[in-house]
């Protein structure tokens, strides 16, 4: 996932897909801990998105705020 697909969406759908990928992260996490994830860097990229989303939240709200 890149920042310029993020770009167009409003709150709401970065706020749901926010979720949806914190939710990726803990069951990744979990698979870790009982050795079952095949590749680790999955976790990292999951962590990346992650903040690429809240970037883009941030960029919306500084957006209203000006």
């Amino acid at each position: 996932m890149k920042y310029t697909d993020l770009d167009g969406k409003d709150a709401k759908a970065l706020n749901e897909l926010l979720k949806e990928k914190k939710l990726l992260l803990f069951k990744l996490r979990s698979k870790l801990q009982t050795m079952q994830l095949t590749n680790p860097n999955e976790i990292k990229e999951v962590r990346k998105d992650i903040a690429r989303i809240k970037t883009a939240l941030s960029a919306l709200k500084n957006e209203v705020k000006a």
